[in-house]
Formats: structure tokens, sequence, C-alpha cells
């Protein structure tokens, strides 16, 4: 016989043992708390990171006030939805029909009686939760009503201060739409009770509902109305702010003859119609008949359509479209008047100018400080040639678009050599948090010059860098490209400082006192969660009296300590009083200012350069009120995150600065050394712009048949069709004495792409900062916008065969700079660097000078030939490299530690005196003056050049004495 198979195996069937059981309770425990250690953590990390940079009230502040709204609102949710939940349950009829309706729902009620108790805490809380979480959401609403500061301007229609709208409205409806939900969510519950112990029937004979069912719903009907006539009521004020797409203007916002003569009224008897229909619902349990009611919320809707939407179309229809014009100029001028004070535009200054194609020496000379500071080193192009020049390591970086500041009279651009852990050799735990920690420096050159070869004039540069600074603290430990958390500052923890050209390794401590302390072994734990590295809980490389540093991009740290402000998307570095801090603008905003219309911040934001700045945003992202109202720094070396009030008159900060008393300084506070350098934002000007298009009309007629609507050009230099970026300039407007550092941009018809305008905002501190100034361009003055100023260089048969050549003749490919607009001699002058970028290097490097003047145009080796040549003989002269060929160095400078003939001082100081000399000629307009101090200068040069061979061939030249050490604090 065959042999029977052994039985197979066989799972287990029944309860689990108790050793599983046992396994199982211990996971989910162990689930349950390193969830909740997560948690823990997350809070745990925050409020030690708001303590290390003295912000701790912003978080206690911003906890206890969610906290509260959370609690409150979550308790008011669960209360009112459990007690309507039991009020049902109580006035269930005490025998219910016999029906196959209540029999199936017998096995229900059944099912659920031991655990009713427990299923009505349970569903309560579980939507207080919910509604809690939803409050706590609002505390931004909340605190700007229990803080709000008057604006002391009234809008239009109502007469009530703009405050109302920005902090008193939002706060209003906020508690309106919970206050329905709550009546909703206990409205839809009561319903189900009602139903499920039989106060509700669909089959049966007799009464389809119980008199206790029926008086519960009609009250609760009864509130959800009288919320209804509340919300008609707020309705009527929301008109103010409502927002739509009117004549090209997407943002709209306010009043139209529609809303003011017929949804207002509407509003009004609907308010009215809503409370009588309330009080019908309230009378429904005494009169024990739905009729009255139903009837009444039946007019209700039906004056809801008929008085809310048909008769507005009505009014829309045969009272506004024949007499279009008439009827909505007085409401276009209130929204003109509204949008232009909310953007802080209503000041600016526009007059009528009518360009030149030539001129004349009289002309260009109050013009010379303008074309002295021409700025030929655009600093969205030399990023590269910075990397090339000045990184001198591969795990340094500079940033791709370089900044622009004044230093000495002087436009500077400059760019911070901040770390890049993606050019170290050999990428570890140790190495990219405990070794390779901070950047080094600030690099500078001037931006009206390059030496002979094409290649930036540095004023600051080498590492450790020397120059126009001084000494400073050079470590950067807090930058842009600063993206990862770094530990510091342990007992004996060294880190890399640099190598120096020996290839030595220059070793450095941090003691700038920033950080979270990691001696607590909670701490620490918290730390590896919150940064997903295990290593950090047992790594024996940190040692005592270490630090972890995180959140070190600049703005991501001002948007940390003040959550309601929006940050300016390009921070820039300022070297002042032995420092290097990062200076950011900071902006309050409001969509509640009534009658201005809305913007979106990223979209008006927008330029050729936003993938490489980025675009600043708020929490709603729309906005119709914004002002510059704080100046920002970060210590690049300690972190440490300062606030000043730069706008003192903004009723939005001072709102702000009573939630969070002591986190704003006041203006007088900004340290003399800094102030120089705080300058116009440029996104706050792009907002501005972006408004100006077509609310520089301020003639409502004129603004109705939208007859001379502007538009930002597009940038002629990229591909991508995105607008022109603003540019920082130093430029004299046609109406100002004496040149300013100014923010400018142009504008061109709608639909054409000739000169409409050309705008200026002063950018330097002082009575004259944020003036805007408008020079209006005729139309039929041809003056080109900037993409015709393009068309016509590449046009130009001489300059493209010299473009053609110099592309082929180099292997090379051609870059454009920025293209500039600037008024000079009564007309516009466009000038456009021109840079060869090698195939292999990638390096751009100025070759040649475009400018544009009238009808002239000239493609030159240098600025002064190209003005010499579109201004026909009205200059003379122009910024001319101060440098001998191939040197980077300005006269009179010296390598540290060498020795200097006689004759070389002579010729160095006669040098630095024909170098000064020429600047004082080029701002008084002296041309002739200029050219013999030009003269001057290349006769000094050749001296000194002749003095250095002289002591060269004589004796040899002294080693440079090393550079002292950069451990040393500035």
């Amino acid at each position: 016989m065959p042999e029977r198979p052994e039985p197979g195996f066989r799972a287990r069937v029944g309860p689990p043992s108790r050793r599983t059981r046992v396994l199982l309770l211990t996971a989910g425990v162990l689930a349950v708390l390193f969830l909740l250690f997560v948690m823990f953590s997350g809070l745990w990390t925050d409020w030690l990171w708001f303590k290390s940079v003295d912000y701790a009230s912003v978080f206690t502040a911003q906890l206890w006030t969610k906290a509260a709204l959370f609690a409150i609102f979550g308790a008011v949710m669960a209360v009112v939805v459990g007690a309507n939940l039991w009020l049902a349950y109580r006035l269930r009829p005490p025998l219910a029909a016999m029906s196959i309706e209540q029999q199936s729902l017998d096995r229900y009620r059944m099912g659920i009686a031991p655990f009713r108790k427990w299923l009505l805490i349970g569903v309560s809380l579980l939507i207080g939760l919910v509604a809690g979480a939803a409050a706590a959401g609002q505390w931004r609403t909340w605190m700007l009503w229990t803080n709000e500061t008057p604006f002391g301007v009234k809008d239009s229609q109502f007469h009530l201060d703009v405050s109302y709208y920005a902090f008193e409205l939002p706060w209003y409806q906020f508690v309106l739409g919970f206050a329905f939900s709550a009546v909703i969510v206990s409205l839809l519950a009561s319903l189900f009770v009602h139903y499920l112990y039989g106060g509700l029937r669909l089959q049966g004979p007799g009464r389809r509902a119980s008199a206790g069912a029926q008086g519960h719903l009609a009250v609760l009907l009864g509130v959800f109305v009288l919320l209804k006539a509340v919300a008609y009521w707020l309705d009527r004020y929301a008109l103010a702010v409502k927002t739509g797409s009117y004549k090209g203007v997407d943002g709209w916002t306010g009043l139209r003859y529609v809303d003011a003569n017929a949804y207002l009224p509407a509003k009004n008897i609907l308010f009215f119609v809503a409370i009588i229909c309330a009080l019908l619902f309230f009378l429904t349990p005494i009169r024990r008949t739905w009729a009255p009611a139903l009837i009444g919320f039946g007019l209700m809707a039906l004056s809801a359509v008929l008085i809310g939407g048909v008769y507005p179309a009505i009014v829309q229809q045969f009272q506004v479209k024949p007499n279009e014009q008439a009827k909505e100029t007085p409401y276009i001028q209130k929204n003109i008047d509204a949008t232009r004070q909310a953007y802080g535009i209503a000041d600016s200054d526009a007059r009528q100018y009518d360009p030149t194609t030539t001129t004349s020496a009289d002309a260009v000379k109050p013009d010379a400080q303008t074309i002295a500071d021409i700025r030929l080193l655009d600093p969205n192009v030399v990023s590269p040639t910075f990397q090339q020049n000045e990184a001198l390591r591969k795990y340094y970086a500079f940033p791709r678009t370089l900044d622009v500041d004044r230093y000495g009279q002087q436009d500077t651009v400059l760019g911070v050599r901040e770390l890049d852990l993606t050019g170290v050799q050999q990428r570890n735990f140790i190495n990219d948090h405990f070794q390779y920690t901070h950047g080094y420096g600030v690099v500078s050159a001037k931006g009206n010059q390059v030496d002979a070869n094409g290649n930036p004039v540095y004023t600051e540069q080498a590492l450790p860098t020397t120059g126009a600074f001084g000494p400073y603290q050079q470590r950067v430990y807090y930058g842009e490209k600063t993206g990862t958390y770094s530990i510091v500052g342990g007992a004996g923890m060294n880190e890399i400082d640099y190598t120096s050209e020996s290839g030595d390794v220059k070793s450095f401590h941090y003691d700038g006192g920033s950080g979270v302390s990691l001696d607590n072994p909670l701490t620490r734990a918290a730390y590896a969660v919150k940064f997903a590295e295990p290593q950090i809980l047992y790594s024996g490389a940190i040692k005592g009296g270490a630090k972890v540093i995180y959140d070190r991009t600049p703005k991501e740290r001002v948007e940390k300590v003040a959550p309601w402000l929006s940050i300016d998307a390009d921070p820039y570095p300022v070297v002042q009083d032995g420092r290097l801090v990062w200076v950011l603008d900071g902006y309050t905003t409001s969509d509640g200012y009534p009658f201005s219309s809305k913007t979106t911040l990223g979209e008006s934001t927008k330029d050729s350069l936003t993938d490489q700045r980025g675009r600043t945003l708020t929490a709603v992202n729309q906005v119709n009120y914004i002002r510059n109202s704080v100046k920002a720094t970060v210590d690049a070396y300690t972190g440490e995150v300062t606030l000043y009030q730069w706008d003192d008159a903004d009723p939005v900060l001072k709102t702000w600065m009573k939630a969070f008393p002591g986190t704003v300084k006041a203006r007088a506070d900004i340290p003399a050394g800094l102030l120089p350098h705080l300058r116009y934002p440029q996104d706050m000007f792009k907002v501005q712009r972006d408004l100006l298009g077509q609310y520089h009309m301020t003639d409502a007629t004129g603004f109705f048949n939208g007859t001379d609507i502007w538009q930002v050009p597009a940038d002629p230099t990229t591909n991508t069709g995105d607008v022109q970026p603003p540019y920082y300039l130093t430029l004299r407007m046609p109406d100002q004495q004496a040149a300013t550092f100014s923010l400018t941009t142009s504008f061109v018809p709608s639909g054409r792409d000739n000169l409409a305008a050309f705008v200026s905002v002063s950018a330097d501190p002082g009575p004259d900062y944020g003036k805007m100034r408008i020079l209006k361009v005729p139309t039929g003055a041809g003056a080109l916008g900037p993409k015709l100023t393009q068309a016509k260089l590449n046009s130009d048969t001489a300059v493209a065969n010299q473009l053609t050549l110099l592309k082929t003749g180099t292997d090379s490919d051609i870059e454009y700079g920025n293209l500039l607009t600037l008024p000079v001699g009564g007309g516009f002058l466009n000038v456009e660097p021109v840079y060869l970028v090698g195939r292999s290097a990638r390096v751009p490097v100025l070759q040649k000078v475009l400018a544009v003047y009238g009808n002239t145009v000239a493609l030159e080796d240098n600025l002064a030939k190209a003005l010499e040549k579109v201004l026909q003989g009205a200059a003379t002269g122009a910024p001319t490299t101060p440098t001998a060929p191939g040197s980077t160095t300005t006269p009179g400078s010296t390598t540290p530690g060498s020795t200097v003939s006689p004759d070389l001082a002579k010729a160095l100081q006669d040098a630095q005196k024909a170098y000064t000399d020429g600047l004082a000629a080029q701002k008084s307009g002296d041309w002739a003056a200029y050219g013999a101090a030009q003269k001057a200068l290349g006769d000094a040069l050749k001296a000194a050049d002749e003095a250095q061979r002289k002591a060269a061939a004589g004796t040899p030249a002294p080693s440079p004495s090393p550079s002292p050490s950069p451990s040393a604090s500035p």
C-alpha cells in the first residue's frame, strides 16, 4: 500500500497566544511612544532654536495663541455638537410606531446602546479636534484683531477706518463661518439621531416628525437663518474689498455702480427678510406647524434670487451699460485713489520728457556723474568670473546673481565666498557637518570699470580678503547657500578654516556663541530625529560644549523670528564696523484695504532673474496693501537676527509690534555704519511698477478708456520672454541737482515696443528715499524701448560684422549684459556690455560696449570710445581702466611686506594724484581736465613700471610677508 502523506502545516486557528499578544502590545506601545517623541522633538527643537536667537517670546506668543484658539473653539464645537446629540436622544419618542423601517432600526439601536455614552463623547471630541485645528490656523487673524491700530484713513463708501476691513472684518467672518459650521454639523448629527430613535420617520402612519424632533430642528434652522442675516449684514462691508476683473485689472477691488445701487440695497433687504424668517422658525415649536417657517424660507430664497441676483443684472443691463462711463467713473476714481495710496505710489512725480536724438556738451555736463558711474559689470552675468578668479578653493562658491552696493561713493559689485559642499572631495558625516562649516569673505569689484583684459577691477580680493573693507570677521557661517546644519564649538572641535597656498590646512574653533547646545542627551536624541541622522545621538565626534547651528540662510532666519513679514527675495551683504551682515527687506501686507486692487506677489515680482533669486510670497499671496516697514540684519558669523522699524507710520507694523512686543528695534537704533548701505528694495519696486502700468493714469475717464496702458518690457538679453528686471544705478533725473543711487525701470505701451516712460526711485536713505520720478515720453517722440534698442544694435551692419568676427575669431559665445537706459543730455542713452564666454571655461569677459543715443549706434572696445561716438563729441572722456594692463590693483597699492624704491614711490604717488584728479574731473563734467588726468596717469604708470624693472635688475625683491593669521578676531 502506498504510504500515507504526512499532514501539511496548518495555520493556528483561534485567539493569539499570550506571548504574541504581549509582543503586539509592546510593538504598539513603542510605535505610539515613537510618534509622541517625534512630535515632542519638533516642538522641543523649535523652542531651543528660538531661545538660542533670543526670540523665545515669538515662539511662546504663537504657541499660546494657537493653543488657546484650539482649546476654546474646539471645546465650543464639541460642546455644541455634543449637547445637540444629547438633546436629540432625550427628545426621542417613548414608543416607535411599528413598521418595517423601525424594525430594521431596532438592531442598530440595540447595537450601540452599550456604547452610547462613549460614542457621544468620542464623536464630540473628534469634531472638536478638527474645529480646534482649523481655529489654531487663524492665529494671525486673532492677533491682528486684538492688537489693531487705526490707519487714520476712512473708506469712501461706508466711512469706516481702514482698520475695520484689515483687522476686524476678517475675524468676524471667521467667527461667523465657525458658527455656521457648528450649526450645520449639529443639524446633520441631530437629524441622524432623531431618525435612528424614531423622531423622524419616512414610513408608517401618523406624523413624520415627533413634537420634540420638530422643535429641536426648527430651532437649529432658525439659528442658521439668523446667522445668514448676520452674513448679509457683513456682506455689505465686504463689498468694499470684493475682488473681480474689470478694465484689464484682474484684481479690481471695491464697489462699482451696480454694487452700490443694487447689491447694497439688496443686502439690506435680505437682512430683514432673514430675521423675519428666523423668527418664524423659532415660533414653529409653539405653533406646531412647519408651514409659516417653510413659506418664509421659500420667500427668503426667492428674494435672494430676485433681489440679490436678477435685480442687479437688470440694473447692469439697462442702467449701467447704456451709459457705463458716466455711471462707473466715480467708482473708478475711488479705486484709483485707494490703490495708489495703498501701494505707496500716490506721491510719484510724473512729468513729460521729450527726448532729443542729439546733444551738446552743455546739456551733458550736468549728467557727468551719471556717465562716470555707468555700470559695465553686470552682477547677473559675472558670477562665473568671480568664481574663476576668486573662489580659490573647490569648496567655495559665489551666488548666481551678485549684489550691487555703494562703497566710497562708488557703485560696487559684491559676492560672498560661501561654502559649497559639492566641491568637497570626500563627502561624509564628519566632513559635511564638522569640518567644512563656513565660507570665507566678500569679494568686491568696481561696477563701472574693468581691466585691460576685460576682467573686474577688484577692490576686495584674495583669501583671506584684503582691500577696501579693512579688517572684519570674514567667516561666513550664515549665508544664502548654507542649507545644511553644522556642529561646532565643542572642546577640541576644530574646523577647516581654509587651505593656504602652501597646502597647509588652517584650522579654526568657532566662538560665535550661536546654536543649540548638544550636552543634554535628550536634546541630542531630538535632533537625531529632526535631522534623521542617528549618528548625532552616539557620535564620539561631538564633544562637550558642542552646538548645532541650522536654519542658516538669512531669509529663513528672519521669516522664522518674524512670521508676520514677507521677506524680499534678495538679501545682500554689507561690511560695516568690522562685521559682515546680511541685510533683508521686510514687508507688511494686507488684503483688506478697501477699493485698492489686489495683486499676486508671486507674479508681480517675477522677471527674467526669478529662477536665480526667487519670489516674494505671503501666506495668502494676494495683497492690496504693502509697505517696506522693516529692515532686518543677520550677522554672517554669529547668526544674530535684528529687526529695525523702518516705516514708523505703518499701522500694520504697529499692530504686529503690539502682538510681539520687544522684537522690533526703533529706527534710531540702526547703526550709523549700516545706514548708508540701506536701499530701496527690488520686490517692492516690482510690485509698484506692476500697478503703475495702469495706475499711472490718475484720471478716471482716461482709465476707463484705457488709452495709455503701459507694460514692463521683456528682457531683450534673454529668450525667456520674462520681463526686464529693475536695475540699481547712480544717475541724475532731470529735476535733480546731483546723481543719486536709484532703482530704475522702463515701460513700453501695451502691445508696442517704443519707450513709453522711464521710472526711477531714489534708493539712498535720506529725505528723498522712495521718491518716485516718472518721465513720460510722448507717443510721437520715437524713443526706442529695450526690444527695439536691442534690435537696432543687432541690425546695424557694422555692429553685426564686428560681433560675428569677435565670436568666430575666438571660438567663444557672446553674452549680452544688462541693457541700461539712462536720461542723459536731454535724451536717452542706452548702454550694454558685451561679454565673451569661452566654450570650455564658460567665464564671461567684457570685450565690447554697445551704446545707442538717438539714431547713433556704436560698438567699441571701451565705454569712452562708445560714448565719444554716440554723444558726437559732447563728452570727450569717460571712465576707463585706472590700472596697468593685466593689473588688478588700484594706483598706489603695493604688496604687503614689499620694499619700495624712492622712484617707484614717487611714481605711485603721481599715479594716485592723477587718478584722484580724474575722478574729480568726471564728477564736475570737465572732460578736458579728465583727459589731462588720464594722460598724467598713463605717464605715472609707465614711470612706475620702469622703476620696478630697475629695482628688479638691481637686487632681488624680498619675498612678501605672510598675511596675518586669519584666526584672530577683527
